[in-house]
């Protein structure tokens, strides 16, 4: 659930982008991802989280960014730069040794377990499935844009292919790889992940 409310920012952008428009959009989700923030600094035995930084800088950034420059873009050129960013964020996690999925699956399961030597790796693969899904979706809004031939259907169908195949990959992974580590048999719902992801959705929709 907490993973599913980190992307909630993205929901908000695809409602309110159909409805109202890229700045009032961009604001009303980079206002949820600063409370998101807000939420876990001052919430007890919470942490601030990398993907929800990033998720406030890119959301915000963007929206200054419109209003400053009177930047009118289109709907797939906006979706363009969110995916962009996201990848960018999930991309940035890795780089400083911190996989966003660790932060999560560190507050849904015991200590002890941390320490297994498979815990950290089990977690670095699963970012990087997200970082393959997320740069896929770049892909298609990058051919979307400059093949308008290219039907609709295409980018919508590579998107939903890409985050199913993430959700089911990061359910399946760890599992997968509890033997090999012997992590404790008792966690139950506390993987490596801490199941966090298996009910999410695409933020983007169809």
């Amino acid at each position: 659930m907490s993973m599913l409310l980190a992307f909630a920012p993205f929901i908000v952008f695809a409602l309110f982008d159909r409805m109202l428009g890229v700045v009032p959009a961009l604001s009303a989700a980079a206002l949820l991802s600063a409370a998101l923030l807000l939420r876990d600094w001052i919430t007890p035995k919470r942490t601030v989280k990398v993907l929800e930084i990033g998720t406030a800088l890119l959301f915000g950034g963007l929206a200054l960014y419109a209003v400053a420059t009177h930047t009118e873009w289109s709907l797939l050129g906006v979706r363009l730069r969110v995916d962009a960013g996201l990848l960018l964020v999930v991309l940035a996690s890795m780089a400083i040794r911190q996989p966003f999925t660790l932060q999560y699956a560190k507050e849904q399961t015991p200590p002890e377990l941390w320490e297994q030597p498979g815990f950290r790796l089990v977690n670095n693969v699963i970012t990087a499935a997200w970082a393959v899904a997320f740069g896929l979706m770049v892909l298609a809004d990058v051919a979307m844009i400059y093949v308008p031939a290219l039907p609709l259907w295409v980018g919508i169908a590579v998107t939903i292919a890409a985050i199913v195949g993430a959700i089911r990959f990061t359910k399946w992974y760890p599992e997968h790889m509890r033997p090999n580590f012997r992590l404790p048999a008792d966690t139950g719902a506390h993987s490596p992940t801490g199941g966090a992801v298996a009910g999410l959705v695409t933020p983007w929709g169809a």
